[in-house]
């Protein structure tokens, strides 16, 4: 499905029944990565997962874009949808644009899952890496940016034992729009400290976090916990930075009971 935001089309999919559960995917994912929670939670949610614009099935950007942007454009999905009022969660760069959600709506968020992300900004070498891509791909094409990005998503453990798993995550990449790659790495490097709200997030919160992630290690996950009141922390065994496809019983386990508690 999609909708009219501001001018631009957006891909949405929403299932489900209860309170609304929006679901923000990884880069260079789309909404579909979400299906075993959507299976899971619909029961007792209306589950509602997003495409950012660029992926999916969302027009592709025609020029720069920030962290607000997306967080604007998720916003205005679930204006057109009718829901006021939600539970937020985001894995990896779904995080960072929850962060921005929460700065701009903060009195419509009900609770906040944050899956394998981080709140720190990137490093100095972090944005060089990501500068670097953006010329990859302008100047090669997404193909072999994507093919080695999509290795790192996964842990070894997946890849030595779920094979399957790490050949679906790429299927559900497919080929990204260039545009839409460039677009979304130089909003990540230019991205603000999310550090200093930490703080004010005063509603429940579920940091999740692939004990093999190496891309948003254990460590950023720790520090958000401990910054945020009423956070608590799940680590997942043997599932690297895509926690919630490598593992999605355990995952599921812990969002159910963390969304079940309030």
């Amino acid at each position: 499905m999609r909708v009219d935001v501001a001018g631009i089309r957006l891909g949405y999919e929403i299932d489900g029944a209860g309170p609304a559960l929006v679901l923000l995917h990884a880069f260079p994912l789309n909404r579909a990565m979400w299906g075993p929670q959507v299976a899971a939670l619909r029961d007792r949610f209306t589950v509602i997962t997003p495409d950012y614009r660029g992926f999916g099935e969302s027009d592709i950007p025609s020029g720069p874009l920030t962290m607000d942007d997306y967080a604007r454009d998720v916003l205005g999905v679930l204006d057109a949808l009718g829901h006021d009022h939600f539970i937020l969660g985001g894995c990896s760069i779904g995080g960072y644009v929850a962060f921005r959600i929460w700065a701009q709506a903060a009195g419509r968020v009900r609770g906040l899952i944050i899956a394998d992300s981080r709140a720190e900004p990137d490093t100095d070498e972090g944005r060089q890496r990501r500068t670097a891509a953006i010329e990859r791909i302008e100047r090669e094409g997404p193909e072999g940016f994507v093919e080695e990005f999509a290795v790192t998503l996964v842990g070894p453990t997946t890849k030595a034992e779920r094979p399957g798993v790490a050949a679906a995550v790429r299927q559900i990449i497919g080929t990204p729009n260039p545009r839409s790659l460039t677009a979304a790495l130089a909003a990540m490097a230019s991205r603000p400290d999310s550090r200093p709200l930490l703080g004010s997030i005063g509603v429940p919160a579920l940091v999740v976090v692939g004990e093999e992630d190496t891309l948003t290690p254990p460590a950023s996950s720790e520090a958000m916990v401990q910054a945020m009141p009423l956070a608590r922390l799940v680590r997942i065994p043997s599932a690297g930075h895509l926690a919630s496809l490598e593992a999605p019983e355990a995952f599921n386990r812990a969002a159910r009971e963390f969304l079940l508690s309030f």
